[in-house]
């Protein structure tokens, strides 16, 4: 007698195992994503008076503007919310160029015989 297996059932984890609920979108990102969206619109708007609409870069910001405005509303940036921006970009700015100086401090310290980088090695004869 042949024997016969059940129709392939989905497998479930074990009783406990899953999570209760999905993964949520964190809406507060969202929303900032949103503000910087429109933000970078504003300045794709500024490239496109300053290259013109007629130029390829013109056209290739045009392209983009057409995208970014279906996805944020009208008004949705404020002069508090671009100040807020700029201000976040200096931060980073200021954080990353403090890096960059420790990190040349380091190489030049820990590579005294090494070659830096774009120098090459001596050739042994």
């Amino acid at each position: 007698m042949p024997e016969t297996t059940p129709a392939a059932a989905p497998q479930q984890p074990p009783f406990g195992q899953s999570p209760a609920s999905g993964p949520t979108p964190n809406k507060g990102f969202e929303a900032a994503a949103a503000q910087r969206l429109g933000i970078v619109i504003k300045q794709l708007e500024e490239l496109v008076s300053m290259a013109g609409a007629t130029s390829e870069v013109g056209q290739a910001a045009l392209k983009m503007l057409n995208i970014g405005v279906k996805l944020v509303p009208a008004g949705s940036v404020t002069p508090a919310a671009q100040k807020n921006n700029i201000e976040q970009m200096a931060q980073k700015n200021a954080q990353q160029n403090q890096q960059m100086q420790a990190l040349k401090a380091q190489r030049m310290q820990g590579q005294g015989g090494a070659p830096q980088p774009g120098q090459q090695m001596p050739q042994a004869a």
